[in-house]
């Protein structure tokens, strides 16, 4: 018989839903194994004293509240029945069982009263009412989303994405052909982005979903361009995950695939081909050659205006941003400085890209020897993440306080470890 301390811990369950955690991405945040966040929520074991002021600051929640949730389960075995019930799954897909959507109408924070009245209208009837303009609708707010993610960060930005998508889903299951694949491709889109800030919040588990989500809705919409799209985007997921191999591999299919990318798409994916090659060790020539094959795709955007919605925010910040990557896979960080430091000074960046950067420009530094500077930089990366919570950012300042070990004692190196791990404490 399977022993058990307590009950099971609903409201934490609760918590970590909300916080859009799964048990493995959440034990990842906390170096755990994934079995023990289970564990917790059965009430089989607790959280080490030591995890609890870093699992409370991922949950959202207070100390205190934290530990109401972990005292729920105790001594409650027999009384977990009656407890309150989960809220059904907030990443519903078409023909699936779903609560309305109607709910989700009201999180949509950049419509009017009457968008939402029209939305709402639709939901009762998507056969008959649903037509180009709730696309539109839609298609407003992930705009508002995308640009809200860039100020706001991941967090504060995935629930009225995800309340897009199950508004799309809901009305997919009853729509016309004429405005299902339309809706369908603006659905895909959105669940990428869906998957992009799952990425930010390091919820590899989530991005995945996300992204299959959208690889199934830009299938069955017909959409070819954005499925060799969002094999980039599952390549560049690879690249979080540091998988060389899968990495080139999905840039690659990206590249020689049946459909036909925008010149934008296709100077990101060359770009990521050469960053696939510079993880594989290949020479340095074959590394630089694709990376100006990528800049004469993206001089192709900027004179004939190929460049389409897909990577419409595509640059030559981007790629500069982008190149200083493969530089430092490539085994010249100091390179790859000079170009963060170029491009970083530019405006095109949002406040949550600024911090990433910076926090790249850091690592770049500390592989360069340059312990001071990378502190410098570090420091201001560090400002950014606490306020946009990008885990993104987070991870790569990690990264660049192994490589300023040596230097752990110098002043600039000292104060930039206090300053992650206080960010992390909080």
């Amino acid at each position: 018989m399977e022993w058990i301390m307590g009950g099971r811990r609903h409201g934490l369950i609760r918590a970590r839903k909300a916080a859009y955690y799964t048990q493995e991405s959440l034990a990842y945040e906390l170096d755990l194994n994934p079995g023990t966040v289970g564990d917790w929520e059965r009430g089989r074991s607790e959280p080490l004293p030591y995890k609890r002021p870093k699992l409370a600051k991922l949950l959202g929640v207070s100390r205190e509240e934290l530990e109401a949730l972990l005292r729920e389960g105790q001594d409650v075995a027999s009384a977990a029945p009656s407890l309150a019930p989960l809220p059904p799954p907030a990443a519903p897909v078409p023909n699936s069982s779903a609560a309305p959507a109607d709910a989700a109408v009201a999180r949509l924070t950049a419509l009017s009263a009457d968008d939402h009245a029209r939305l709402t209208m639709t939901l009762s009837d998507p056969h008959r009412y649903g037509d180009g303009q709730v696309i539109a609708l839609l298609g407003r707010q992930l705009d508002q989303s995308m640009h809200d993610d860039g100020l706001l960060g991941p967090a504060r930005t995935l629930p009225t994405v995800r309340a897009v998508l199950e508004v799309v889903a809901a009305l997919a299951r009853e729509a016309r052909p004429s405005v299902r694949r339309p809706l369908l491709s603006l659905g895909a889109q959105g669940a990428e982005f869906a998957g992009w800030l799952h990425r930010d919040c390091r919820d590899m588990p989530g991005a995945a979903h996300w992204y299959s989500q959208a690889t199934e809705w830009a299938q069955e919409a017909a959409d070819l361009p954005l499925q060799g799209y969002l094999l980039l985007k599952k390549s560049q997921m690879a690249y979080d995950q540091r998988d060389a191999v899968r990495l080139h591999a999905l840039a690659t299919a990206a590249h020689t695939g049946p459909w036909q990318l925008p010149a934008k798409v296709q100077a990101e994916v060359t770009q990521q081909v050469a960053r696939g090659l510079a993880m594989l060790g290949e020479p340095l020539a074959d590394v630089e050659r694709h990376l100006d094959q990528a800049r004469s795709w993206l001089d192709r955007a900027m004179d004939t205006s190929d460049s389409g919605s897909l990577s419409s925010h595509y640059s030559a910040t981007s790629l500069t941003l982008q190149t200083a990557s493969c530089y430092i896979e490539a085994g010249k960080p100091r390179q790859a400085a000079n170009l963060y430091d170029q491009a970083i000074r530019t405006p095109a960046l949002s406040h949550r890209d600024q911090g990433y950067f910076l926090a790249r420009h850091t690592v770049a530094l500390a592989l360069a020897g340059e312990p001071d500077d990378a502190a410098t930089q570090g420091l201001k990366a560090v400002a950014i993440a606490t306020t946009t919570q990008s885990q993104r950012t987070t991870r790569e300042l990690e990264r660049a306080l192994g490589t300023l070990t040596p230097w752990a004692s110098r002043p600039g190196p000292r104060a930039l470890g206090e300053a992650v791990r206080a960010a992390a404490s909080n």
